[in-house]
């Protein structure tokens, strides 16, 4: 099963520590998406690259530390894995491309007691980052 998501000028993305949210960074600002629903939560316009490894989130990972993969910028193209390893992501020309094995349904994972619930943050639209 594939998703395309549309997010030009990608330079890089990677998920919160519960895997819940995957953050990507544009040369547009910062946009955070639900794992699963790959529902845009919050996006930001203001333009905050990576420092070195890592990335602040916004909306419901405001503030937090996110490990990050960058855009391999010799081939304009950026691959990386979910935490669990079962879905995968490819970014060339504005479109991050997700890709689970066919028979799995693309799910958050659950939450273990005390971690923060998901929630809509922002206005739904697919694309920008």
């Amino acid at each position: 099963m594939k998703t395309h998501i549309a997010i030009g000028g990608l330079v890089a993305a990677g998920f919160d520590a519960t895997g819940q949210y995957l953050l990507v960074v544009s040369h547009a600002g910062r946009g955070v998406f639900s794992v699963g629903t790959w529902q845009r939560l919050a996006r930001d316009s203001a333009v905050v690259y990576p420092d070195g490894d890592v990335a602040v989130g916004i909306g419901p990972i405001a503030g937090e530390k996110i490990p990050i993969k960058e855009l391999d910028y010799d081939t304009g193209e950026l691959r990386f894995s979910s935490p669990d390893g079962g879905t995968s992501f490819y970014y060339e020309s504005g479109t991050l491309t997700i890709t689970r094995p066919e028979g799995e349904p693309i799910q958050p994972p659950q939450t273990t007691t005390g971690s923060r619930a998901p929630g809509r943050v922002g206005v739904q639209s697919i694309g920008g980052g």
